[in-house]
């Protein structure tokens, strides 16, 4: 690859812990389709990486465990392009986007607030009138 797999900030997924498998692509593509094996399938065995952070792994495994063979390897494919150049691309992309992504930290806890005085006699206020409206519309027969 051009580049190094960088999953976020100063972490990089050395070459050595992945594992690159080509085979041939379906779909249109000519003579050319039947003698090229373009589809790129990425393995990423997150459960032995020493690349990653142990807190980050451990998030990872979480976060992952659904999408994981074995519980242990990420596995990502790619087969939209013809150039297998370009698919490998693709699965690098997506395999940063999904490390990126599940090794994220959680988001802050909500905290919990109170709408204002006026905002909720704004809001019976709305429905007091809205009411009002709907018993307007009635016929007098009904009462």
């Amino acid at each position: 690859m051009s580049e190094p797999i960088r999953v976020r900030g100063s972490v990089v997924v050395p070459d050595a812990e992945l594992v690159w498998r080509f085979s041939r692509s379906s779909g249109p593509g000519g003579q050319h389709v039947n003698t090229s094996d373009s589809k790129v399938e990425l393995r990423y065995d997150v459960a032995a990486s020493k690349a990653l952070p142990e807190v980050w792994r451990t998030r990872a495994l979480e976060r992952l465990a659904n999408r994981l063979v074995d519980g242990r390897v990420l596995v990502v494919q790619a087969s939209e392009f013809r150039s297998q150049w370009r698919n490998r691309e693709a699965a690098a992309a997506r395999l940063v986007a999904v490390l990126s992504e599940a090794c994220a930290p959680p988001p802050k806890a909500r905290r919990a607030t109170r709408p204002s005085r006026g905002t909720v006699e704004r809001r019976l206020n709305n429905k007091r009138h809205r009411s009002e409206l709907k018993q307007g519309r009635r016929s007098p027969r009904g009462e």
